[in-house]
């Protein structure tokens, strides 16, 4: 099934039979990938009395409870509310699911006992109001990457003036195959997260962070349109399902 797009003064097809998914799937075992000190994921079947959810044991339907948590077990989109003393809700902040996007990727610069992405590596690969989405891979880009376990790992993060950078280029939605845009122990600082949200000044609400995305290596930089799909979680955060398409 292939559509036409619109995208400024230029008209693109797309393949709609030909989506690339860059996100994780959640599981509840060892193999899923876990970051802020969590246990695996649980998905088990209700059991109640006598009944136990599982065909395969007697029941007439597989009825599964699923115990996660969005932030640390699998792609996940958030919105301001993820910092701001006040609720927000991520389903009442996205409401449009396509966008213009650009994947870039950068490998981390060393600094001190640190991995950073810097200003001037952002810089070099996005201009201002080129795209409104912007998806960044990181290098080296292993597949073990779908089942890592980042806690107490100082993963590479965003320096605050590349978030900050990112936000100027008008980009309203982030995207990173890292737990977090921040380092992981950082005392709350949240640089980059406040950075690119421009909060608490001048908070951009419409604007989006997913995290713990994986883009396979078969997908080259360059320009996609981007389907940015969300479960439907009255939460600052919910899993989420990012795919991209080629533009012909």
């Amino acid at each position: 099934m292939k559509a036409k797009v619109e995208i400024g003064s230029q008209i693109y097809n797309i393949d709609l039979a030909r989506p690339l998914d860059i996100s994780l799937s959640l599981r509840g075992d060892a193999k899923n990938p876990i970051a802020w000190y969590l246990g695996a994921p649980v998905i088990a079947p209700v059991k109640n009395g006598d009944f136990i959810g599982k065909v395969s044991q007697g029941a007439s339907v597989n009825f599964n409870n699923i115990t996660f948590n969005p932030h640390g077990h699998g792609t996940h989109t958030e919105c301001v509310g993820h910092i701001s003393q006040e609720f927000f809700s991520i389903n009442q902040t996205l409401k449009n699911f396509f966008y213009m996007a650009r994947l870039i990727s950068v490998e981390p610069l060393k600094s001190g006992g640190d991995q950073v992405i810097s200003e001037e590596q952002i810089s070099a690969k996005i201009g201002k109001n080129e795209v409104e989405a912007l998806v960044i891979r990181t290098l080296p880009n292993y597949i073990e990457k779908r089942s890592r376990k980042y806690s107490h790992t100082n993963w590479p993060y965003l320096e605050e003036a590349a978030a900050r950078y990112i936000r100027e280029c008008g980009v309203k939605h982030l995207l990173i195959d890292l737990p977090s845009v921040d380092k992981e122990k950082d005392n709350g600082k949240l640089l980059a997260h406040k950075a690119f949200w421009n909060y608490p000044k001048n908070t951009r609400f419409d604007a989006t962070i997913t995290e713990l995305i994986y883009v396979p290596n078969s997908i080259a930089d360059g320009e996609y349109l981007l389907n940015l799909q969300i479960a439907s979680f009255e939460n600052d955060a919910t899993p989420s399902k990012p795919v991209v398409y080629k533009l012909q």
